[in-house]
């Protein structure tokens, strides 16, 4: 898919079954919404194919696909009530539904979502949750083959997300309808997705479970991608069996399963021990997070986060010992 000279999304090949939720992980300006648009018809790709059920739809129109799209502003009609929002496209043209069934259509999205006791409220005057199960509700009445979900929850605040979240993977689960949700936020993705593709610059550097995506990534960049606090990223060398700084301080045992001998090794803030190491570490910041605590430190000239128990007497200046756990640790051949 080009704009002008730019490439937007460069050979994108994904698969979305049948019963299935994927989510696809990046930043801002990776490519996420012209890929929806692309699936939905709104943009023509300039090769390759969209294909639903096996048809190949790349030339039919966005009406004629019977795929649903909800965006992350709503797009609601203001002056209208929730029932009316909900009726609008089982009254577009093609349709051609009797009432009733119209009406029970949206009785039944409205129980699903819990806004039957707002239908005939109007839109504007609705918290930003309720607009958004509003949206979301004009998308399932229709009964799509598809759903296509663009950042739906970024407008909301961080609890009203995670309600939805939950929400959402249980409303397809209870539809059986395939679900492509693209985010930015590594929560959401590992939380929701049966499988999460991670989309950079147009490109899809890695697709897995979540349980994949973060235990191995395929590169330094997915790494990044995922996990709160981030992985810490070490260029080191092998010798005597160790993983050593340019330094010469060894950071971590080398297995012989990863036979590299210049690497940058990643292990998660989680799977570094504070006690145990040969060389230690000064912290500089200590962030409580309720569970946990969060440890900034120099070690070995390098600068690492380690998750520490919640219990530990620590501040800034003290001294640990950071021990990684060998069998978390993951490894990029650098030669």
């Amino acid at each position: 898919m080009r704009f002008g000279r730019a490439e937007v999304l460069h050979r994108v090949s994904l698969d979305v079954n049948a019963d299935e939720l994927v989510v696809v992980l990046g930043p801002t300006g990776a490519g996420k919404t012209t890929l929806l648009r692309t699936i939905a018809g709104l943009q023509t790709p300039h090769e390759g194919r969209v294909l639903l059920g096996g048809a190949d739809v790349t030339g039919s129109s966005p009406a004629a696909r019977d795929v649903a799209i909800v965006f992350q502003d709503f797009s609601l009609y203001p002056n209208w009530t929730v029932r009316a929002n909900l009726e609008f496209p089982l009254r577009a043209p093609g349709h051609a539904l009797r009432l009733a069934e119209i009406n029970n259509r949206v009785e039944w999205a409205a129980g699903i979502l819990k806004i039957t006791h707002l239908l005939d409220r109007k839109s504007q005057k609705l918290s930003g949750g309720e607009m958004q199960r509003v949206a979301i509700g004009r998308a399932i009445v229709r009964r799509p083959r598809v759903f296509l979900m663009d950042e739906p929850l970024t407008n909301l605040d961080a609890k009203l997300r995670e309600a939805l979240r939950l929400e959402l993977v249980c409303l397809r689960r209870e539809l059986k309808t395939p679900m492509l949700f693209v985010t930015h936020d590594q929560v959401e993705a590992l939380s929701m997705g049966d499988r999460v593709v991670v989309l950079s610059e147009g490109r899809i550097l890695q697709t897995g479970t979540p349980e994949d995506i973060y235990r191995r990534p395929a590169s330094p960049v997915v790494a990044r991608q995922i996990g709160q606090p981030a992985i810490n990223l070490l260029n080191v060398r092998r010798e005597d069996g160790r993983w050593k700084t340019s330094g010469g301080v060894a950071v971590a045992e080398a297995r012989e399963s990863h036979p590299a001998e210049k690497a940058i090794i990643g292990v998660r803030p989680e799977d570094v021990a504070c006690t145990g190491g040969e060389h230690p570490a000064a912290v500089r910041v200590v962030e409580a997070i309720g569970p946990a605590k969060v440890l900034l430190a120099d070690w070995a000239g390098c600068e690492i986060h380690v998750l520490a128990p919640a219990t530990m007497a620590v501040q800034p200046g003290d001294r640990i010992f950071p021990r990684a756990n060998p069998d978390r640790i993951v490894v990029w051949n650098c030669e």
